[in-house]
């Protein structure tokens, strides 16, 4: 055949083969790279996630230090601002602390050149309760006045402010009124009535009996019901009732306190108790009462300490203003007075919080000693378990597996 009867555009056999050679090749390249590229993206996450981490580990140790630095200077800058608060509180309170459980211990006596004090163990302890006749009647006094005080201070406070809370007209003079003898409390007016008050119930016990106390109140008749059931307590009323314009004086801040408190109580709560039918006696117990838990500890700690302060009320406190002026043998036994005195008034202190302590239902109760005993039966079965491991573990080193 001649060459001139081939037709050039007609494709031969080899061409064929070559082009599925080509597009084969094209494809398994395809597909290569179909493969290729996740692996690639994969390796370069790989790569750069280290980098990321230290660069981020960086940056945060850098945040950190300029956190540090800049709490360090809030930190400096505070305790620089409360540096003489602390100076003071070291020299004028921390020391003379420090010094007193020093003194209780000792017999201290003034010569010319200075105080002269020698230690003698409990001694001054011991005097105190069995030697001396003025430190346990002053204590017993100061119980029999801490008691019924502030049990009337924080009623009557409570009281007062209620009644003001809801007061709407002429609140605002009622309660300046309140308040004004915080005021006068503050100067010495404050301790010249109580003073004059001091003496003259002084000068009346020893003038009367203790029956007298009672006469004023005789014609009242809850009084005679009270005296015919128990005349100390009729006698502890009626001098209450004698003293109750000094006792009204110490209600100032208390009233301004559950005032306060009384403010903060949520309205939407009254009005669900209302909507639910609940009476004003059921609101004051379920719902005022409770909520005013927290600022009732509060001002019945503040009453017990500032009740003690006065030494016209308190005979504690007198008695020990008196050894602590007594300078030739008062200092060892007005140390030990103090710091029994303190102690007391921490008891005090002490069991108030337990009254206002909140308890927990008795379900809830229940549960957490369900829960106490099943946290003891899984700490039984690991260290059970751990045993048997252990035994196990020791057999098969003696007897091989």
């Amino acid at each position: 055949m001649d060459e001139n009867q081939l037709t050039p555009k007609q494709p031969t056999q080899l061409d064929d083969a070559v082009e599925k050679v080509v597009s084969n090749s094209e494809e398994t390249i395809g597909e290569a790279t179909k493969v290729v590229e996740p692996i690639e993206e994969t390796v370069k996450e790989t790569v750069a996630e280290p980098v990321k981490e230290e660069q981020t580990s960086a940056s945060k140790k850098e945040k950190k230090k300029k956190m540090r630095t800049y709490q360090q200077r809030q930190d400096r800058n505070g305790y620089l601002f409360m540096a003489p608060w602390i100076l003071g509180f070291v020299i004028f309170t921390l020391y003379p602390f420090i010094m007193t459980i020093i003194l209780s211990f000792s017999a201290v006596s003034s010569t010319a050149w200075g105080y002269k004090r020698e230690f003698i163990g409990v001694k001054n302890y011991i005097n105190a309760f069995v030697g001396n006749q003025e430190f346990l009647p002053a204590l017993l006094g100061y119980l029999r006045m801490i008691i019924p005080y502030t049990f009337i201070v924080v009623v009557l406070s409570f009281i007062i402010a209620y009644l003001l809370n809801k007061i709407n007209v002429g609140k605002g003079i009622l309660r300046t009124i309140y308040f004004l003898p915080v005021i006068i409390m503050s100067g010495p007016v404050m301790q010249q009535l109580l003073t004059a008050q001091g003496k003259a119930d002084a000068a009346s016990a020893a003038a009367t009996a203790a029956k007298t106390t009672t006469n004023a109140y005789s014609n009242i008749f809850i009084m005679q019901i009270i005296e015919s059931y128990s005349r100390p307590l009729a006698n502890g009323l009626a001098g209450i009732f004698d003293q109750l314009s000094v006792i009204l004086w110490f209600t100032g801040i208390p009233i301004v306190l559950f005032i306060n408190g009384l403010q903060k109580i949520n309205p939407s709560i009254y009005e669900a108790a209302k909507i639910d039918s609940a009476n004003a006696w059921q609101i004051m117990w379920k719902i005022t009462i409770p909520m005013l838990k927290g600022v009732g500890l509060i001002i019945t700690v503040f009453t017990v300490i500032q009740l003690g302060m006065f030494d016209s009320i308190n005979p504690m406190y007198k008695l020990i203003e008196e050894k602590t002026g007594d300078l030739s043998a008062g200092l060892g036994f007005a140390a030990t007075y103090a710091w029994i005195y303190s102690v007391i008034a921490l008891l005090i202190i002490g069991i108030i919080f337990l009254l206002f302590k909140d308890r927990t239902p008795k379900d809830i109760k229940a549960r957490k000693k369900q829960e106490k005993k099943l946290k003891k039966l899984d700490k039984y079965q690991k260290r059970r378990l751990k045993a048997q491991k252990r035994h196990q573990a020791k057999e098969a080193k003696l007897y091989g597996k």
